[in-house]
């Protein structure tokens, strides 16, 4: 028989049998999350399934999060809100209040995630956690709220898609530009419920904030899953950022067998690479950043569970560092968790984003989902760090948004057009910033 996949591997363990793509298991979920707008229909169905009287499987390792509709911009969201705050009480999750982050942010740097986990999010960029080589996958607040009593869930085990990476990005490249070509290579669909696994010298070469980045749009070419192998890296980035020792499975669990079998290999030379940028209105519209140089933009989005990390937002200050706004343009800058917020602060970086003509906003999801906080509208055109540019995504559906890297919509800020991020001298690199580094 062939080699596992490191998807077959990691299902084989939670189901506690061997198993292989295109299998139906039962298997033991580790951490379940649901937020302000999926956690409510959720509440339900476990009320249904316990008939009012059961517990959580694991109050420690059931997250719920306020941040999609964060500060609440109307009645139902704060309704929603109290909703999430009164099960959190009542049945003792781990509850997470307006502003300390978008879900996905906040499960990893508060270590709500180890590798190896199986983690079930009722979000569909809960994808975002193999980036710390825990299979994480998105599912309907239905399922969610069965497990949130269960502990349990079905699943048919994916086929893999691997990418492989060799070699070093060239200047002004970063993981964002990779899971666009990605993207804009398969499809939309091309994807659709296998694991998206990425793997070679360069992807070993990320930090981990930027690996996040390739698992949190697996979801955007239809992904189960997304994947990278986790390392020695993984183990101290978690450590700096909880303060605890992790400790990593065996390195033959986490990583694919030689002969495994995979539904399609996708193999790139990194120094070939250009910058990426998704035209409206699909990611998978991705092209080099020559073909759009030059297009107008109204307003610049730095933010989400995908690009809103401290490092992102670090690279887009010091672009604009003594620099302002082009005119007739604007900013939106969303981090993506509370700490992050504080870590800017505390570095001076928030400054220089509000003194460039940035607006700073508290944590959350809102611009992203074109709920409030910055939403878009007729013929607006934005260029956003976000993961998806569906008509309407980001606000009007006469309003069209073009995806990027955060080193693409900074230097594009300095001149109201999409810009080669190439054309600016001294972009920064950053290796793993844990949060805990900036305290003071």
């Amino acid at each position: 028989m062939t080699g596992k996949t490191l998807a077959e591997k990691l299902l084989s363990a939670k189901a506690g049998e061997d198993v292989r793509a295109g299998d139906y298991i039962e298997a033991q979920v580790d951490v379940a999350m649901a937020h302000d707008i999926t956690g409510p229909l959720a509440f339900q169905t476990f009320e249904e399934v316990t008939g009012g009287e059961g517990d959580l499987f694991a109050p420690g390792r059931t997250i719920l999060t306020i941040d999609h509709h964060a500060p609440a911009d109307g009645v139902q969201a704060a309704n929603n809100h109290n909703a999430i705050r009164e099960f959190a009480a009542e049945h003792g999750a781990h509850q997470y209040d307006v502003g300390d982050g978008i879900c996905h942010q906040v499960l990893i740097e508060e270590g709500h995630v180890a590798p190896g986990d199986l983690v079930i999010g009722a979000d569909s960029h809960s994808t975002t956690y193999g980036g710390i080589g825990a299979f994480g996958t998105g599912v309907g607040s239905s399922d969610l709220g069965t497990a949130l009593a269960t502990g349990e869930l079905w699943f048919r085990v994916p086929e893999t898609l691997r990418f492989v990476v060799e070699g070093d990005l060239p200047e002004g490249v970063y993981a964002k530009d990779l899971i666009l070509r990605f993207i804009g290579d398969v499809g939309f669909a091309g994807c659709t419920y296998m694991a998206a696994e990425y793997v070679g010298s360069t992807v070993e070469s990320l930090p981990v904030h930027q690996r996040l980045v390739l698992t949190n749009m697996a979801i955007e070419m239809g992904g189960k899953t997304g994947l990278v192998p986790a390392d020695d890296r993984v183990a101290r980035f978690l450590e700096a950022e909880t303060g605890q020792a992790v400790e990593l499975p065996a390195p033959e669990d986490r990583r694919s067998d030689d002969d495994a079998e995979f539904a399609s290999v996708h193999e790139y030379r990194a120094e070939e690479l250009a910058p990426q940028v998704s035209k409206p209105s699909n990611p998978e519209n991705a092209v080099d950043v020559g073909e759009v140089a030059g297009t107008d933009v109204d307003q610049l989005f730095v933010g989400t569970c995908t690009n809103g990390r401290y490092e992102d937002i670090s690279l887009v200050a010091s672009v604009l560092e003594g620099e302002t706004l082009a005119s007739g343009t604007r900013m939106v800058v969303v981090p993506a968790s509370g700490s992050v917020y504080r870590k800017l602060l505390a570095t001076g970086e928030m400054a220089t984003l509000v003194d460039a003509g940035a607006v700073v906003q508290a944590a959350g999801c809102g611009p992203c989902a074109g709920y409030h906080q910055g939403v878009l509208g007729d013929g607006d055109v934005c260029l956003a760090t976000a993961n998806r540019n569906f008509p309407g995504r980001e606000g009007s559906m006469e309003s069209s948004v073009y995806l990027a890297s955060p080193a693409t919509v900074a230097v594009s800020a300095l001149y109201g057009e999409i810009t080669d991020p190439r054309e600016y001298d001294g972009l920064p690199r950053f290796d793993d910033h844990a949060l805990a580094e900036v305290e003071a």
